[in-house]
């Protein structure tokens, strides 16, 4: 686990070399390439033939398609306190949403012409649902339901079936809960790859979302332009900032949590204004471990993926934030200090405020989708929002009168950039 010192002169290098790790390597960029090439080759039989070898279910084309009745079947053996959970949330996403939901406008410019944009929701949206080593039945929520608001007349699910070729039962209810019926029992490349060329049995989509390991982030890049992508959120991250007033278990149980996640490439960052507090934190991680449930994936996620940054001061805080650019960011410092941070990080996918704001919150049940950059993909993409599943569109409608007063400026242009055809189709038009 890395101790850095911001007061140390090698400080920016042994940072940027501890998070240039989320790259995607050689040898998965080659794998990921390969089973593309065979998914868009042979269909149904390249998808079947690698999920069973890397989820060990054996399924036919048939067999992939979750029917519709078993959907409905898992939404009526759900427990009531689950069922409630999936309501409250539900509500606390749709309302957060409603409010981001971008409107069409129209407006006249300056030579009197009519312009505009239009918002129109993409045909086929597909949404991928890890839920391998750990069933995301909160992601179904947090994708599905900004793309109910956009208006999406089409939505596919995947997600990785277990061995025995079932999906998680609270799963396929929340497929259900969403008004989902389209949902497929498959994961991974193959997923990415049948849902951005399309199989006999599955049909392409126009644009793919979703989080995943480190494969199915590269597969997501290597269709783009095939087929729309989202913001191309990998494994989980999150950042603690603490100063001397941070609780330290309630830090060291955030820590864990985001450690949790199961791929073992989540990235965990604590920065801390001085001794004590790191190691009141560390202590309090050692503490809680023995009691969880998967101690020993989440040690070995923080042992080779948890980076503590001692900082002389909450003044560097930001800046070192701006740069990591984390998905999850805590400020568990003083309180005049927690408004101040906020304007000041620019770059993380979701601030959470105070003390009595673990990410937890946001995973579940705040409101903002969970679906957020990794991997410093912060710095030029935002959180999934209700837009991502939208299109935009540019109107302009000009008359005879608007026409004359844009013809000097399009005659200008035209001449400096010497395309005389441009001018000529604006001036055949005021010709008598």
């Amino acid at each position: 686990m890395p101790r850095l010192d911001y007061k140390q002169k090698d400080f920016r290098q042994q940072l940027e070399t501890f998070c240039a790790g989320a790259s995607a390597q050689a040898e998965v960029v080659q794998t990921v390439s390969e089973i593309l090439s065979d998914v868009r080759l042979r269909g149904d039989l390249a998808v079947a033939y690698y999920t069973a070898k890397f989820d060990h279910a054996k399924l036919t084309s048939k067999q992939m398609r979750i029917s519709p009745e078993a959907l409905e079947k898992a939404a009526a053996a759900l427990p009531p306190t689950a069922r409630k959970a999936l309501e409250e949330a539900t509500k606390c996403i749709r309302d957060f949403h409603k409010k981001t939901v971008p409107q069409s406008w129209e407006h006249t410019n300056p030579h009197g012409a009519r312009v505009g944009e239009r918002f129109s929701p993409i045909q086929r949206c597909a949404l991928y649902i890890p839920g391998g080593q750990v069933p995301l039945v909160s992601t179904v929520l947090m994708t599905a339901i900004p793309a109910q608001l956009a208006g999406v007349p089409q939505l596919v699910a995947c997600t990785p079936p277990q061995p025995n070729g079932q999906v998680n039962a609270a799963m396929l209810a929340a497929f259900h809960h969403c008004g989902i019926q389209e949902v497929y029992a498959i994961g991974g490349i193959q997923a990415i790859g049948a849902l951005a060329y399309g199989t006999e049995t599955i049909r392409a989509a126009d644009k793919i979302f979703g989080p995943g390991n480190a494969y199915v982030c590269e597969a997501k890049r290597q269709v783009f332009g095939r087929v729309g992508v989202d913001l191309l959120p990998g494994p989980s991250e999150v950042m603690v900032i603490a100063d001397t007033t941070a609780h330290a278990d309630w830090a060291a149980a955030d820590l864990l949590a985001q450690a949790e996640h199961g791929t073992g490439k989540e990235k965990v960052y604590l920065l801390v204004t001085d001794i004590k507090t790191r190691a009141d934190i560390e202590h309090a991680i050692e503490v809680q471990l023995t009691s969880l449930t998967h101690a020993a994936k989440i040690r070995a996620v923080l042992e080779k993926n948890f980076c503590s940054i001692l900082l002389p001061g909450l003044a560097q805080a930001a800046e070192i934030a701006n740069y990591i650019a984390p998905e999850h960011l805590e400020l568990q410092v003083e309180e005049k200090e927690v408004s101040r941070l906020a304007k000041q990080i620019t770059t993380a996918g979701a601030i959470l405020l105070g003390h009595h704001s673990p990410t937890v919150l946001g995973d579940f049940t705040a409101g903002p989708s969970h679906t957020l950059p990794t991997g410093r993909a912060g710095r030029f993409f935002s959180g999934l929002q209700v837009s991502d599943f939208m299109r935009r569109t540019s109107l302009v409608e000009y008359t005879p009168e608007s026409l004359k007063k844009a013809a000097g400026v399009v005659a200008a242009f035209s001449a400096m950039e010497q395309l005389d055809a441009h001018g000529r189709s604006l001036t055949i038009r005021l010709e008598k």
